[in-house]
């Protein structure tokens, strides 16, 4: 079976609790010294606007926008968010940006260098990682790889209707979250992510 159609497969009941219990997790949020935006061409208005909605509730001093130049754009997805988050208010000196990333392994690979050398990473205690609903615990799970020392807390936004712990009943949004899902056990196996949160 290709991974498109893994993808495209009916989970089991099992499989959907699993998934629910261990993927699609958003964690309790505090106020944290970075927010780690990844970058995306999906629902960029609600990422961004969840993002304006921390900076005002006090949880974020700084944030990275991490993504690079996707196809059909000539602006890399960080040009593109930035923008965005400054018109909704967050103020452009708090935001460092990461422009070469085309993938989450790049999001944080690249954008260590980028925090250390604005902020010194020893002063970060604390992230907010903000993403996509399917790509879930993974993006902490590659900071976690890559960056141990740091708490992370994860938020993730769709703009899908179908609610959240019923996406096996959504065709493309059952297809997303197994893509992702299913990303978890080689990548883990290969090193690119790190088990998060510890059990």
């Amino acid at each position: 079976m290709t991974a498109w159609n893994r993808s495209a497969r009916l989970p089991t009941a099992d499989e959907i609790a699993e998934i629910n219990r261990t993927h699609l997790i958003d964690t309790p949020l505090r106020p944290a010294d970075l927010l780690f935006l990844f970058g995306t061409r999906e629902d960029v208005a609600l990422r961004v606007e969840t993002a304006a909605r921390l900076w005002r509730e006090g949880l974020f001093r700084w944030s990275i926008v991490s993504g690079g130049v996707t196809a059909g754009s000539e602006q890399s997805e960080c040009t593109i968010i930035k923008a965005a988050m400054v018109d909704a208010g967050i103020p452009a000196d708090r935001i460092l940006e990461e422009h070469r990333a085309m993938n989450t392994g790049e999001n944080v690979i690249f954008s260590l260098p980028i925090i250390d050398a604005a902020l010194g990473l020893h002063t970060i205690r604390s992230a907010i990682c903000l993403g996509n609903t399917w790509t879930a615990r993974r993006y902490p799970m590659t900071l976690h790889r890559h960056w141990p020392e740091v708490e992370k807390m994860l938020l993730t936004v769709d703009s899908f209707a179908t609610p959240r712990m019923l996406w096996h009943t959504d065709a493309e949004f059952r297809r997303r979250v197994l893509h992702e899902w299913d990303k978890i056990a080689p990548y883990r196996a290969k090193g690119f992510i790190a088990e998060w949160p510890e059990r």
